[in-house]
């Protein structure tokens, strides 16, 4: 089942902000992202928001959430005001795809007519490899889209085969090529490493794969066995074995030396792009402490130190906008070393680092030790940034704690 909403205070019933947030938002980057709850079937190591056919029942359906979305954009403009228009649109699921192309096109008129698309804006959707075509990529250009980023996982059938992904091995690189051939310049594959099973001449075939496909951008996440999950079930039956932390380095380090070696170049510690115009730019938006409007069925949101989150279930969500009022389930209010952690936690992630300065007297200390152990890189430290070195990568998390 999808993973628990955070504890927080009540939200109102509005979805009003406080005028320190609002004041503030229009200092930084601004974007929308629109959550997308449905799937086909359930991954057996998933566990977002999101719901199968069979799971939902009759209680809601493509054209109820559809609905639902434009009314929450429209009380996103209300509440926003005279901020800026999205910079960035990223449309997440659950499987997007399968809207089909008129419904993704619905989704971005809706924002459009609502908060507005600022000139040259980002505009990513998520898609599934089998539900897309040569068809489908063309219209999706042509409604506006800029940018697309596909699930392919592995280029291994037993490994896609214990992930329980119903997409061919080689599906995801043919999708690949037909969005470009529909006139997208950046198009992502994601991929997962440390699957049960997955020896390192399966996850060299995925990135010899993924290399022949052209794209300037990939994204690779070490599989994690969330609670609650099939996967998580059948570790803790000893069907499968759980990953090893030593394997899984060595699965990062495989993975950062083929991309590197063939020209792109990690910009955070999961992604890696061409060049500056190939990142995800609303991705940075997160690493970087920006601000976003969460559209959707437990879509989180952050608005100047402002954070909240949407009911989880869409038939509620779509039940709460139809009587005029905010399907935020719950929200905080940053503290200025809430803050502080936060961008610790994520800035450092980057590429470019952490500006030494954020630190306190105490971390700083401990960010000379970390560069003499080797996790950051004492030629940036010197310069005023902590920066991870590739050792740093692999500890990122430790660095964080020993920097906060």
């Amino acid at each position: 089942m999808p993973s628990v909403l955070p504890d927080g205070d009540p939200a109102p019933s509005d979805g009003s902000l406080p005028v320190s947030a609002l004041t503030s938002a229009g200092r930084r980057a601004f974007g929308i992202y629109v959550h997308v709850p449905f799937c086909a079937t359930r991954c057996g190591y998933c566990d977002f928001n999101t719901y199968t056919p069979g799971e939902l029942g009759g209680s809601a359906s493509p054209a109820s959430w559809l609905t639902a979305v434009g009314q929450e954009l429209e009380l996103a403009a209300r509440v926003l005001g005279d901020a800026p228009a999205a910079s960035t649109v990223f449309v997440g699921g659950g499987t997007p795809s399968l809207l089909g192309a008129d419904g993704l096109g619905a989704v971005l008129d809706l924002v459009r007519s609502t908060v507005g698309l600022a000139p040259g804006a980002e505009v990513t959707t998520e898609a599934n490899p089998e539900s897309t075509s040569p068809e489908f990529f063309a219209a999706l250009r042509a409604a506006g889209y800029t940018r697309v980023s596909l699930g392919m996982q592995s280029a291994a059938r037993h490994v896609l085969k214990v992930l329980d992904r119903n997409h061919t091995p080689g599906r995801a690189v043919a999708a690949a090529r037909e969005a470009a051939a529909a006139g997208f310049e950046h198009v992502n594959l994601d991929l997962i490493y440390g699957t049960p099973g997955e020896t390192a001449a399966d996850l060299a075939l995925s990135l010899e794969s993924v290399l022949e496909s052209g794209v300037d951008h990939v994204s690779a996440y070490a599989l994690i066995v969330e609670d609650g999950t099939a996967l998580a079930r059948r570790v803790r039956r000893g069907e499968l074995p759980m990953p090893d932390d030593d394997v899984m380095a060595d699965r990062y380090e495989q993975v950062d030396a083929a991309l590197v070696a063939a020209g792109l170049r990690w910009y955070e510690v999961s992604n890696w792009a061409a060049d500056d115009a190939a990142r995800c730019h609303h991705n940075l938006l997160y690493w970087r402490g920006d601000n976003w409007w969460g559209i959707g069925p437990g879509a989180h949101s952050h608005v100047g130190g402002v954070r909240w989150w949407n009911v989880k279930h869409p038939a509620r969500y779509a039940g709460l906008l139809a009587e005029g009022l905010s399907p935020a389930a719950g929200r905080e209010t940053l503290t200025d070393a809430d803050r502080r952690t936060e961008r610790v936690l994520l800035e450092l992630r980057l590429a470019e680092g952490l500006p030494v300065e954020v630190l306190a007297a105490p971390a700083r200390l401990e960010a000379g030790r970390a560069a003499g152990d080797g996790l950051l890189d004492p030629g940036a430290l010197a310069g005023g940034r902590c920066v991870l070195t590739p050792a740093g990568r692999l500890l990122a998390d430790a660095v964080v704690h020993r920097l906060t």
